[in-house]
Order: C-alpha cells, then sequence, then structure tokens
C-alpha cells in the first residue's frame, strides 16, 4: 500500500517485537491505530513511542478470547472507523519440547494463540475489511513451511494459519480484499523455545523486526501474497518446496542440531 495516511490499522501483539515495529512504521506513515497486546504494561509503552498526534486505540486482551476481539473490533469501528488493514501478527511460543514430552495444556494454548488468535481477528474485522476493500495480513512463520524437532504444537499452529489463510485468499479473491501471508524467519524479538533460547536466539533470530515491518507493509495491496523474508527464510521456503521432506528433515536436523535440546530423548517405547 503507498499511502496510509488516515488509514486504520489493526495490529495485534504490538506490545513489543514484529507488532511494535509495525506500529511504529504504521505510525510514521499517517496511519489511526488500534493496537492489542495481552500485556496492557508492553503495549503502553508502544504506544508512548508513537509519534505525537498519533490517532491510537490500545486494547489489552488475549486474543485467543472470542469475546474480546469481537468487541474490540466493533469499539474499531466506533471510535476510529472501519479497519482497512488488520494485522494478526501476535504469537507465543511453543512448548519446546519433542512431541511425547510436550504438555496438553501447550497444544491447547499454543493453537489458541497462534490459530484462533488468527481466526478471530479475522473473522471479526473481516466486515469492515469488505466495507473499505483493504487487506488483511496474518503471519505464519518459516515454521509453517517445515516441520522442526521440539516443535510440533508451533509448527501445528502456523502450519495452521497458513492453511486458514490460504482458503482466505481464495474466498477473498473477488471481494476486492487483499489477502497476504507472512512467513517471517529469524526475526530479533523476544519470543523463543524455551530450553534454548540463548542458542537459537543467538544463532537463528538475527534480522531486525523493523527490516520485516517496512517489507510486510510496502507488500500491502499488491500481488505479492506471500511474504517470507528473514534469516533463512528463503533456504527454507526453498527446501519445502523442492527437497523431500525425509532429506529436509535430516538438513534441518544438521543445522540446528547445536541448539536442539536433547534431554528427551530417545522416544519412549512399550514395555
Amino acid at each position: 500500500m503507498k499511502n496510509y495516511t488516515d488509514k486504520v490499522v489493526v495490529v495485534t501483539g504490538a506490545g513489543s517485537g514484529m507488532g511494535r515495529s509495525y506500529a511504529l512504521e504504521l505510525a510514521r506513515r499517517g496511519a489511526a491505530l488500534a493496537l492489542n497486546d495481552y500485556d496492557e504494561a508492553a503495549l503502553t509503552r508502544t504506544a508512548s513511542q508513537l509519534p505525537g498526534g498519533t490517532r491510537v486505540l490500545l486494547g489489552g486482551y488475549d486474543v485467543s478470547d472470542r469475546e474480546d476481539t469481537y468487541a474490540f473490533a466493533e469499539q474499531v469501528a466506533t471510535e476510529l472507523g472501519n479497519a482497512d488493514v488488520v494485522i494478526n501478527n501476535a504469537g507465543i511460543e511453543g512448548g519446546g519440547q519433542p512431541i511425547w514430552a510436550t504438555d496438553d495444556a501447550d497444544y491447547t494454548r499454543t493453537m489458541s494463540v497462534n490459530f484462533y488468535g488468527v481466526v478471530h481477528g479475522t473473522r471479526a474485522f473481516l466486515p469492515q475489511v469488505v466495507a473499505t476493500r483493504g487487506a488483511i495480513v496474518n503471519v505464519s512463520s518459516i515454521f509453517g513451511l517445515v516441520g522442526t524437532p521440539n516443535c510440533a504444537d508451533y509448527n501445528a499452529s502456523k502450519f495452521a494459519v497458513r492453511g486458514f489463510t490460504e482458503a482466505l485468499s481464495a474466498e477473498m479473491l473477488h471481494a476486492g480484499v487483499s489477502v497476504h501471508l507472512v512467513h517471517p524467519g529469524g526475526i530479533a524479538t523476544n519470543i523463543a523455545r524455551r530450553g534454548e533460547s540463548k542458542a537459537f536466539n543467538d544463532r537463528y533470530l538475527t534480522t531486525s523486526p523493523d527490516d520485516i515491518a517496512r517489507v510486510v507493509l510496502d507488500a500491502v495491496g499488491t500481488r505479492r501474497t506471500r511474504i517470507v523474508y528473514g534469516r533463512s527464510a528463503g533456504r527454507t521456503w526453498f527446501g519445502a518446496r523442492f527437497l523431500p521432506q525425509r532429506l529436509m528433515a535430516r538438513v534441518i536436523w544438521r543445522e540446528m542440531a547445536r541448539t536442539i535440546d536433547r534431554s528427551n530423548y530417545p522416544a519412549p517405547s512399550a514395555r
């Protein structure tokens, strides 16, 4: 989108990381902002960094909560006007353990935030975006392109976002709504897998969130519907598309060997 001046843009997960970068860049481009984060203190810190005169509405709630999401959508329409762009960015880390060692609660929580948060955000704001002939931007991950060890709950949530968004793109083909699917690579944010955070951060999370924010915002409304960007993103996309799955799994193990916690290996067997 070339001009964000006075456009109403919703950003979830705006309290830090990519969400904060989206908010700051959008404010610089003249947008009116509806910002969400479950961490209200972090959301307030983001708001304090916005340029003076920015029209902003804050929503401190958990995106996994359907009722709160729909209530915020109504508030946005009332106080700012219908949303032109919705960026469903909020997400959490997974359990950081192999499938057999990950708690049931981790599967439920990760899917609730990472997948259903996107579903709620899309469905709550879709009538507004259809009315403005605007755009929906859903954030998956390069882990929504390939499966990785100790990451099944996170992988599942991000693959689900991918499938949901590709279906939405097909359904919106003739509605005048742009749909974009973002697969960030290693972005330097505070989201990292448990037990591997330091090694994983140092090796892979090196791309500035400000960089991907500019790339995504420039792509909104264009024909660039899939945005793959960040550390290791291009290689991962290529491998997912062209390598046999078993070979790709070997490549991933070799590449990530130093950052994978193997304390719960091997898999348990029947006695």
